[in-house]
């Protein structure tokens, strides 16, 4: 199973429901990655797609513990148990974890993929991932050179599971 996010400098992934910035290239990647894939979110991570309706082109799980919660399309799953019995037969290079944090730290361990697009500048921010640099089972495994949009500079990393 793959993780994809976007981090700033401190690791932090939002701010109040919103991402830490909007950057069309991290968008595309994020897009070239989840297309035609499967991506496993969190009920208030849906809320804040448009419409609040799940991403189009690809398989969408809802973890939630709320039973009552409607997926509007979407497959919803209420424990990780559920999610593991409900993925089991799935190629894991073809799922991917979108968030929001805590979706990301009760899945980490089941990820052995990280991609995650780091800003090089700290904003505020209420939700955060581990650290993946200082994480003793993950090594950084591409980088990207620095690139830049709108003033935001931001790279492109990769991390495996050692």
């Amino acid at each position: 199973m793959n993780i994809i996010a976007s981090a700033d400098k401190n690791w932090g992934i939002g701010n109040k429901g919103q991402l830490l910035a909007h950057v069309s290239a991290d968008m595309k990647f994020f897009k070239s990655k989840t297309v035609g894939n499967t991506v496993i979110l969190g009920r208030k991570t849906l809320a804040t797609f448009p419409g609040g309706k799940p991403l189009k082109d690809r398989e969408n799980i809802i973890l939630t513990t709320d039973k009552a919660f409607d997926g509007q399309g979407a497959a919803v799953v209420h424990s990780v148990e559920e999610l593991k019995d409900f993925i089991k037969d799935r190629n894991s290079e073809s799922l991917y974890v979108i968030g929001g944090g805590t979706v990301y730290s009760q899945l980490m361990e089941l990820c052995d993929m990280a991609y995650i697009t780091k800003f090089e500048k700290e904003y505020e921010a209420d939700t955060f991932i581990e650290n993946l640099d200082k994480a003793e089972d993950w090594y950084l495994a591409e980088e990207s050179e620095p690139m830049e949009e709108r003033g935001t500079v931001y790279r492109f990393c990769t991390y495996k599971r050692k």
